[in-house]
This record gives structure tokens, C-alpha cells and sequence, in this order.
């Protein structure tokens, strides 16, 4: 097994092992970690605080705790996190952060502290119309309040200084991020869509400083490798993640490359460049305001179809796969819109359902051949 070989497997065991990750980071740095449930919430200032951000986007459960709290139609990940809170597993957090952008996380907020009493919770609000300036002030007195309160909770002073060094080791770590999807296009073999997917996951479980230097260490070694040919369809991938794995397994079987992708998961967290002016908060709420395409947030001129046409035209991309997490309203209610705007183009769409709790992937083995066959029979 050759260096790359052995780097790309640490990260696939880091993502399929969160918890075992985490502890082992958290002995290696003395630090202590707090839960991040999705999307956007500002890591920068856990960071800044000498704690771990943990990622928190669900996972495999199989307990019926959850329906005590939460209704069977809600979407998995918030399923999954509230099971696995009830169950134990975060109790070595010192406490998480919910963003209230959907139905689903305002009732998971309320139910929380009745059901998880032990990890303590912070919400947070972010503004919904972003085309005022009010709206910046507003998300950059809720990240002073998140200071606040996390400050109270950990019982330690954040200072200036460190949410400035923090959000410049966030910075890195987004330029790193938008230069490894990129590279996908040259090595589309070696970073095989479930490769591409757990590399990205991983960095949910790691120190941020640390994990940017090996994937970057990881990069140099692939660029000095023979450039690999695409042989199979290259897509753009949107919605809110690509999982379970063996999902991910069903694209790689059929030669895809996921040659750019518009994730809540991925992307979306990384995309968006930071504006050059302002103090490291008034750049993170500046981030927010520019971001675009994103149906968690209000549009009234929604950006996402334009952005996904211009992808597809950028990388020649083949066609465009839709992930759609089953009871996602956002998701669902922006893809007839987007729809629209791509079947005008005459571009392919792959609209698949999913959820992280799938018994069979059979179904959709079957329509991810019966769409390679009809992209490939195109292309010839």
C-alpha cells in the first residue's frame, strides 16, 4: 500500500468511526468538543474558544426512542441526532449549537432539553431575508450573543485575537476544501465519489489546523500521479448530502465523477469566499449574507438553477443528480424551481430519494444504470 493509499484509508476510518475520532483528537490536543448540528453554524468561535467543533450530520441508528419526540416524517439526520443524543452518545460534549432554519430543528430545539437534559443547547437565528444591512447587523449581534453564551457555558473568555487566528485557520481549510473538489476533476479514479464524500466528512471529526495540513500533505503526493481519464459520466450533485455509503457505492460501480457539486454537506459549507474588509466576525456574517443558491435561505430571484446551469456548462458536466433527503421541506419545495430552469437547457436530471436509514439500495441501483446507459448511449 503506497502513501497515498494509506492517508486516503485514515480518512475513511475517521469518517466511518466520528465518535473514536473525536476522542482520539481531543486526547491528542487536551481539548474538549462541542456538537455542531447543520448547517453554517459559526465554528469559528468554538474554535477560538480551544474547543473541538464536531460535526453532528447524523448516522446509522436503529432505536425508536426518537418517535417519542420527533414524527416519523421528519428527516433522518435530525431522527438520527435526536436517537443518538437520547442514547448517550453525545454525552461527552460539552454542549451543541441548533440553528432553527427548518420546522423540524425548531421542534427539535424545544424537545432537546426535555430528552438530552445532560448536554446543554444554544440556538441560534439566523436572518431569513439577507438583502438588508440590518441583516448583517443582526447576524453579527447573534454570533456576539453565541460568544456570550458559550463563553458562560465553558466558563473561559474568548478574545479577540483568537477569533481572528481561529477564522484564519478556517480560511485555509475552506481554500484546501475548494482545491481538493477541484482536483476530483484530474484524478476522478483515485477520489471515486464515496472517496471524494468521506475525505470531506472526515474534517467534521478533526482539528481543523491539523486536518488541513494532512489533506493538503495528501494532495501534493496525488498531483505528482499520472492525471487520470474520465470514463464514465461526470455529473453535478445537489441537495443536502450524498449518504449512506453504500448509496455512494452505486455511483462508483457505474464509473461516475462527481465533477462539482452544490452540498449542504460539501460546498455550500466552503463555496462562499470571505469579503477582505471587517473584523473576523463581521467576515463571517458578510459570508452568510453572499451566499447563494442555498434554499435554507430566502431568495425572492432564486439563484440555485443558474448557478447548477453554469456548473454544468463550466465542467461539461453530463447531467445533474439530485439527492433529495426524504422530508427535507427546503430542499423539496426550491426543486421544482430549479427543475424548470434546467429542463429549459435540455439538461439531464437524476432525481433520487434518500435517507441515511436505507435497507436496500436495489431500486436505486437500478436507475443509476438505467441512467448511465442513457447518458453514455448519448454520448457515443
Amino acid at each position: 500500500m503506497n502513501q497515498v493509499e494509506l492517508l486516503i484509508n485514515q480518512f475513511l476510518k475517521e469518517a466511518r468511526n466520528p465518535k473514536q475520532t473525536v476522542t482520539n483528537v481531543m486526547a491528542s490536543t487536551g481539548k474538549k468538543a462541542f456538537g455542531c448540528f447543520p448547517i453554517y453554524v459559526p465554528e469559528e468561535i468554538i474554535y477560538a474558544a480551544g474547543v473541538l467543533p464536531v460535526g453532528m450530520w447524523g448516522g446509522q441508528t436503529q432505536g425508536s426512542k426518537v418517535n417519542a419526540y420527533i414524527q416519523s416524517f421528519c428527516c433522518s439526520i435530525m431522527r438520527a441526532n435526536m436517537e443518538q443524543g437520547m442514547a448517550g452518545t453525545y454525552d461527552f460534549l460539552d454542549g451543541i449549537i441548533i440553528p432553527t432554519f427548518c420546522d423540524t430543528m425548531k421542534a427539535i430545539l424545544a424537545n432537546w432539553p426535555v430528552a438530552v437534559p445532560q448536554v446543554k443547547v444554544i440556538p441560534f437565528v439566523y436572518p431569513q431575508n439577507r438583502t438588508s444591512e440590518y441583516s448583517a447587523q443582526f447576524l453579527i449581534s447573534q454570533f456576539r450573543n453565541f460568544q456570550y453564551n458559550l463563553e458562560n457555558l465553558l466558563s473561559k473568555k474568548i478574545s479577540e485575537a483568537d477569533i481572528e487566528n481561529s477564522f484564519l485557520t478556517y480560511e485555509k481549510y475552506r481554500a484546501a476544501m475548494r482545491e481538493f473538489v477541484e482536483l476530483v476533476n484530474y484524478y476522478p479514479k483515485t477520489l471515486n465519489p464515496k472517496i471524494r464524500h468521506m475525505i470531506i466528512k472526515a474534517s467534521n471529526f478533526n482539528d481543523k489546523a491539523v486536518y488541513t495540513k494532512r489533506l493538503c500533505h495528501l494532495m501534493e503526493l496525488i498531483k505528482e500521479m499520472p492525471q487520470e481519464k474520465v470514463h464514465g459520466p461526470k455529473v453535478v450533485i445537489t441537495g443536502l448530502m450524498a449518504e449512506p455509503e453504500q448509496f455512494l457505492d452505486l455511483f462508483t460501480e457505474n464509473g461516475y465523477t462527481f465533477i462539482a457539486d452544490d452540498l449542504a454537506h460539501e460546498s455550500r459549507q466552503f463555496r462562499t469566499h470571505a469579503r477582505s474588509e471587517g473584523t473576523a466576525i463581521e467576515k463571517m456574517a458578510y459570508r452568510i449574507i453572499d451566499l447563494r443558491g442555498c434554499p435554507f435561505f430566502y431568495e425572492e430571484n432564486k439563484s440555485r438553477g443558474t448557478m447548477l446551469k453554469t456548473l454544468v456548462e463550466k465542467y461539461n458536466a453530463d447531467a445533474v443528480v439530485v439527492c433529495m433527503f426524504k422530508f427535507c421541506d427546503p430542499e423539496e419545495f426550491d426543486y421544482p424551481v430549479y427543475k424548470n430552469e434546467l429542463d429549459k437547457d435540455g439538461i439531464k436530471i437524476l432525481y433520487l430519494e434518500i435517507e441515511q436509514q436505507m435497507d436496500s439500495v436495489a431500486q436505486l441501483r437500478t436507475r443509476i444504470q438505467s441512467f448511465t446507459e442513457m447518458i453514455m448511449n448519448k454520448i457515443k
